[in-house]
């Protein structure tokens, strides 16, 4: 199993990221784990624009799902002839949500003919190759964490999610815990939005999870170096900063 990071910009996109967009990879099946603000133009550059076979939503806040409606034109209006209904796994209302965005009159502009939308809920699903679970962050809008599995390889995702057990459930003895950072605890911040980078660093070695790579930065406010030292003094396995265009391998264990 294979993770890159397409964008990890949270809120807005960076100088040198997009929002929050995650492939994930085995067996020739490619999963989009969200697919934020400006991430369509880094797709290309990977599997190509065409070359997604699933796309899982966390939550419906435009940095982490508005290039699924630019996405539309590519499927539909494909100069070789539209391109198959795709499976989009997301919250509830996730397909007006994508419809009124595309057009102003969404029962006539649905996205019908371009995914083929599935409703999360809390608890396990398969997609591809992958086993999947997923589970309600917290965050002030219906917000879904995963776990995703391939091969005895496990990766967990925050999505963005305030302090909660559920994220340390889903990155119990993960390979990789792929977490949101967005504040400081220096600086002031409102509870039940998102995460320190202590907080992210605590939720990792709670969890027991063996790597830790720190994602949804805000660029224009935050400080990484800070941030990147806060989850170090929490946690005592490898600790990174998600870059955009880096891949992670998680091997096998069978």
């Amino acid at each position: 199993m294979r993770l890159t990071v397409l964008g990890c910009a949270g809120s807005f996109p960076g100088p040198d990221s997009p929002c929050s967009a995650y492939l994930v990879e085995a067996d020739g099946f490619r999963l989009l784990v969200d697919f934020g603000t400006g991430s369509l133009g880094a797709l290309q550059r990977y599997p190509g624009i065409d070359g997604v076979d699933a796309i899982l939503l966390s939550h419906l806040h435009c940095d982490h799902m508005l290039d699924a409606c630019s996405y539309v034109v590519v499927r539909r209006y494909n100069p070789s002839g539209p391109l198959p209904t795709l499976p989009l796994y997301g919250p509830s209302g996730t397909a007006e949500r994508l419809s009124r965005i595309y057009g102003p009159d969404y029962q006539k502009s649905t996205v019908d003919d371009v995914y083929d939308v599935h409703t999360l809920e809390s608890g396990a699903l398969e997609i591809g190759p992958f086993q999947v679970v997923a589970e309600r962050m917290n965050h002030p809008v219906e917000t879904f964490g995963f776990r995703i599995e391939h091969g005895g390889a496990s990766l967990a995702y925050s999505a963005d999610t305030g302090v909660t057990e559920a994220l340390v459930n889903l990155a119990r003895d993960a390979d990789l815990l792929l977490c949101e950072a967005s504040y400081l605890d220096s600086e002031p911040h409102p509870a039940d939005l998102h995460l320190t980078g202590r907080e992210a660093g605590e939720h990792a070695r709670k969890a027991g999870a063996r790597r830790l790579v720190l994602t949804h930065l805000v660029h224009a406010w935050g400080d990484e170096a800070a941030t990147l030292a806060e989850a170090t003094a929490a946690f005592d396995g490898p600790v990174e900063l998600a870059k955009p265009g880096h891949s992670y391998d998680l091997p096998a264990r069978r």
